[in-house]
């Protein structure tokens, strides 16, 4: 249902989605976008606000999603584009935003139960390269993911937008560092399994079937040399010269689908 319709950015709504875009607001996450809220929906997730253009209004996957809404007793305000431009911190805003209450924690199941296949981002700091992690890790078919250390967080407006969804599905864990990640981890029996870019055994070659966290550093100065020396595997992605890394999301998805297909195979 629409109930209101504002045109004044000045408008106190529009100042708390601006509030929680800049992470003010640790209760709430900022979703731009039909799918996005789609996915939050379905995930279980409180929708709490939404803001939307008349122009957004007349495609028809918002027609849906207005009609999703409306079921749920969840109110659009209706807006013009600039209040919504305003409201948004996407450059280009889709014409439809809204807040949510954060996911509920879920970081107990990341590494419980039979088959544990964890990613551990370690101060992976741009947010659009750790939203890509987590959409891979769930594609994977990956526990859950932990982002650690000066990771940023995975519930970031840009970061949601980089998983797709996936954040809002997928069991997220954050731990102020990276020692209290691996810790968790070897808690429940898990092995480490940290990438470096050269000098560890092949993916190829090394058993990704029993419970791992595989842990990959962030842009630049990668996993701390202590983290590399006490895991239980360092591995390396072969690669051919002279190209010597991959981006950290694309590190993620060879070793992830590596490890999923090495699971298939085990159970044929």
């Amino acid at each position: 249902m629409t109930t209101a319709r504002i045109s004044s950015r000045q408008n106190a709504l529009v100042a708390r989605y601006r509030h929680v875009a800049r992470g003010d607001d640790a209760s709430l996450v900022l979703l731009d976008g039909a799918h996005l809220i789609v996915e939050a929906l379905g995930s279980g997730v409180t929708v709490r606000d939404v803001l939307v253009t008349d122009e957004a209004r007349g495609r028809p996957e918002v027609v849906t999603l207005l009609d999703q809404l409306r079921r749920a007793d969840i109110a659009a305000v209706a807006a013009t584009a600039a209040v919504v431009a305003a409201a948004s911190p996407v450059r280009s805003s889709s014409g439809i935003v809204a807040l949510a209450e954060l996911p509920r924690d879920r970081s107990d199941e990341i590494f419980t139960g039979t088959g544990v296949l964890a990613l551990i981002a370690c101060d992976v700091q741009d947010p659009g390269n750790l939203g890509a992690m987590i959409r891979v890790a769930e594609a994977a078919g990956a526990s859950g993911a932990v982002a650690a250390g000066e990771s940023a967080d995975p519930f970031g407006w840009k970061a949601l937008r980089g998983s797709m969804g996936s954040a809002l599905r997928l069991p997220i864990g954050r731990q102020a560092s990276i020692d209290d990640a691996v810790d968790e981890a070897r808690r429940h029996g898990v092995s480490i399994v940290v990438t470096q870019p050269r000098g560890g055994r092949s993916i190829y070659e090394t058993d990704l079937t029993r419970p791992v966290a595989i842990v990959l550093g962030g842009e630049g100065a990668g996993v701390p040399p202590a983290v590399i020396d006490a895991a239980d595997e360092r591995v390396s992605i072969p690669m051919t010269a002279p190209v010597e890394s991959l981006n950290t999301a694309t590190a993620a998805a060879v070793l992830l689908f590596e490890a999923r297909r090495q699971r298939s195979r085990s159970t044929e």
